[in-house]
Parts: structure tokens; C-alpha cells; sequence
């Protein structure tokens, strides 16, 4: 029989645990809280330099196309190369994360990113030029995966969708600003002024980042042997809601890599013909995606994570399908709705990959970001493929197909979810 003394001590060590747990969890950030608006607008200076330097090229890929004489599906392999290579890095470098911490991995990737972004201009051919973007893509893997696990980390649970959101209106802004300042001074000095001008804006964005970006107070330092790695990844694999997460976010990304990369070509043929600093400015309807990613969490609550999703399809489906007006205003407006569709489904997709991985976040939302980036790459090349072939009808088949697949997977995991809710009462009988 355990003594009275036993049973004391017992008591309070419990007592002692719950104070402590409920010490770090009072400590982490909170909206409205010290901390947090630094926290936010670090993190969203990060998303900014992160999609403008992604992206840096994908508006000026006529042209790219021009300057050395390649076509459209050649010069989307700028934007391809960055963004397959960040797939490809993005889980070794959530290994760092783990290892070496959060805040550290994003600081050196973004400057890696920055310094290669100062090069970018200089590429004297198409093979050099894809090269380098290739090196950037790299680089820039450590900051998604890392930025989310960080947000995990150091955010409290209820809060974290809306920061992951901001995370994310980080990226539209990011994705909007490249591009629509992009278009405007390639117009006056060329392509590679235009990339300069975004490389310069990054490195502001980066400074700033790691002034502002608080020491994390949470994070516990994990190991980097390639075992306890492959066990972590493949129980990742072995969950099916974070494999139709990152199918999702594939398919998401593919209808907007296709949609972006060729909306330059399309724009500058009959019957629009619009100059290139117009054609930057098209890319303001990014603003649709930082409105409609950072009031992610509050649709969450309505709707659940799957009503959002469907959501985030439909509204995609309607502006591909609006697009295939030869108008200018119903073109605008298609874009609009596929933007506000992504960013939403997007944010969705990857707050949900953060909340369901109680282990290893950072490989959770590495291989997240892992199925995302190669979902852009396959939308870039294969967007550009299609609409050499079959023109602007080409490009918005492909992404009504990757739709079809968004709302098929989330149609498969309300089914999941309905049947387990049948079996448990089974089961407790």
C-alpha cells in the first residue's frame, strides 16, 4: 500500500506538471499578446521575399522567350526549375530545422536565396539562367517547412490557422508586388533590371526578417540521423488525412502554376495585346489571395476543413471557366476567383497538415510543401504544354482536371470520416 507521504508527493508532482504545462502553454503567442505582431509581420516579410524570388520570372516569360530565342514551355522552366528544386530540398532542409532550430534554417536560406537572387540578372544563356534558379529554389526550401513548424511551435493552437494564414497572405503579397513591379520596369528597362529590382527588395525583406522574427521560446532540438528521419517521414506517408492533405495542396498548386504561367502569353496575343507593365498589373488581384488566406481560420469555423475545401474548388472551377471568355473583364474576374479559391484552399490544406502531425511538424509540413512546389512545377511545364497545343482552353482543362481531383479527395475523406463514425459506437458496444 503506497504510504501517505507517497501519495503527497504524488499529488503534487502532478499538481507541479499541470502548472508547468499550463505555464508553456500561456507562453506561447497569442493575438493581441507580447510578441505576436512582430512575430506575424516577420514571418510575413519572409512570405513576401519567399513567392517574389519564386516567382521572379514568371511574369516576364515573353520576355525571357525573346531575349534568347526559346519557347514558352522552355522558358517556363525558370519558374519550373526554382520550384521542383524547392520540392526537392524541402524535406532535407526540415531536417536541419530540427537540428540547428527554425529561426536559424530561414536566416541562412534567405540570404543563400537573396544572394543568388543579386546573380539571377547577369545569366548569360537559358541553361545558365535555369541553373540559378534552380540554386534558388534550393535555398529557399528551408523557409516554408520551417516557417509553419515554427508557428506550431511557438503560437497557440487556437490561434494558429489565422497565423498560418498570415504566413500565406505573406506569400500573395509576395506573388503580387514581383510580379506587378516586375512587369512595369521590364517595360522601361528589360527583364533583368525588373529581376534585380526584386532581388534588392528581398534583401530588405530579409533584414527586417531576422530583426523581427522572436527567439523561439518552445522549440526542442531532434536528431539528424537519416533513420529516426525515414522513421518520421514514413509514418507521415502511413496517415491517410496528411496524404490527402498534400494531394490536395498538389492539385491546387498545379491550377495555379498553370493559370500564372501562361496568363502572360495569353494576354499578349489578339484579341488583348496588352503591354507588359498592363500585364504586371493583372497580378494585383493577388490582394484577393491574402484577404481570402488570412480569413482561412474564420471559414474553417463555419464551414469545418472540408465545407472549406469544397469552397475553395468551386470557386477555382468558376473562374477557370470564366476565363475562357475573350473579354478582358470576365478574364479579370476568372482570375480573381481562381486566386481567392487557392490562397483559401491552400491555407486550408496546410494549417490542417500543422494540426493533425503531433509529431515531427516539421516534416509534416515539409513533405506539404514537397507535394505543393511539385505541383507547381507540373503546373508550369504541363500548363505551358497545354496551351501550345490547345491554346488558353488547353491550359484551363488541365486545371479543371486537378479540381475534379481536389473535390474527389475530399469527397473520399468525408466518406472516411462518416464510416469511422459508424464503427466507434460499433465498437463500444
Amino acid at each position: 500500500m503506497p504510504s501517505a507521504s507517497t501519495g503527497a508527493s504524488t499529488t503534487v508532482g502532478a499538481a507541479s506538471s499541470v502548472t508547468s504545462s499550463t505555464a508553456i502553454a500561456d507562453s506561447r503567442l497569442t493575438p493581441g499578446g507580447p510578441g505576436y505582431r512582430r512575430m506575424s509581420f516577420a514571418l510575413f516579410l519572409a512570405g513576401v521575399a519567399t513567392f517574389a524570388l519564386l516567382y521572379s520570372t514568371q511574369a516576364l516569360l515573353p520576355l525571357v522567350s525573346t531575349d534568347f530565342g526559346v519557347s514558352a514551355s522552355e522558358a517556363s522552366w525558370t519558374v519550373s526549375a526554382a520550384t521542383g528544386a524547392l520540392a526537392l530540398f524541402v524535406l532535407p532542409m526540415s531536417a536541419l530545422s530540427e537540428r540547428f532550430g527554425r529561426r536559424t534554417l530561414m536566416t541562412a536560406s534567405l540570404t543563400v536565396a537573396v544572394a543568388v537572387g543579386l546573380l539571377v540578372p547577369f545569366a548569360p544563356s537559358i541553361g545558365s539562367l535555369v541553373a540559378l534558379r534552380a540554386v534558388q529554389g534550393a535555398a529557399l526550401a528551408g523557409l516554408p517547412a520551417s516557417a509553419t513548424a515554427y508557428l506550431a511551435e511557438e503560437v497557440r493552437p487556437k490561434a494558429l490557422i489565422t497565423a498560418i494564414g498570415l504566413f500565406v497572405a505573406g506569400n500573395s503579397v509576395g506573388g503580387m508586388s514581383g510580379r506587378v513591379i516586375t512587369g512595369w520596369v521590364a517595360q522601361e528597362w528589360g527583364w533583368r533590371v525588373a529581376v534585380a529590382t526584386i532581388g534588392i527588395i528581398a534583401v530588405a525583406c530579409a533584414v527586417a526578417f531576422r530583426m523581427l522574427l522572436p527567439a523561439p521560446k518552445h522549440f526542442t532540438p531532434g536528431s539528424l540521423r537519416p533513420r529516426v528521419l525515414a522513421r518520421t517521414v514514413r509514418d507521415h506517408l502511413a496517415n491517410p488525412l496528411l496524404c490527402r492533405l498534400y494531394a490536395i495542396g498538389a492539385l491546387f498548386m498545379m491550377v495555379f502554376g498553370g493559370v500564372y504561367t501562361v496568363i502572360g502569353y495569353r494576354l499578349t496575343e489578339a484579341p488583348f495585346s496588352l503591354p507588359q507593365g498592363i500585364i504586371g498589373s493583372i497580378f494585383l488581384v493577388y490582394l484577393v489571395g491574402t484577404v481570402s488566406a488570412s480569413t482561412a481560420g474564420r471559414l474553417v469555423a463555419r464551414l469545418g476543413r472540408r465545407g472549406s475545401l469544397y469552397l475553395a474548388g468551386g470557386t477555382t472551377t468558376s473562374g477557370l471557366l470564366l476565363s475562357l471568355v475573350d473579354s478582358l473583364p470576365f478574364v479579370l474576374l476568372g482570375l480573381v476567383l481562381i486566386t481567392a479559391g487557392f490562397f483559401a484552399g491552400h491555407a486550408v490544406a496546410s494549417s490542417s497538415v500543422s494540426h493533425t502531425a503531433k509529431q515531427g511538424r516539421a516534416q509534416a509540413s515539409a513533405l506539404y510543401q514537397s507535394a505543393y512546389y511539385i505541383g507547381s512545377s507540373a503546373g508550369s511545364t504541363l500548363g505551358a504544354v497545354a496551351f501550345h497545343a490547345g491554346g488558353w482552353a488547353g491550359t484551363v482543362t488541365l486545371g479543371l482536371f486537378a479540381v475534379l481531383g481536389v473535390v474527389t479527395i475530399t469527397l473520399f475523406g468525408s466518406h472516411a470520416a462518416r464510416t469511422r463514425t459508424r464503427r466507434e459506437p460499433a465498437l463500444a458496444h
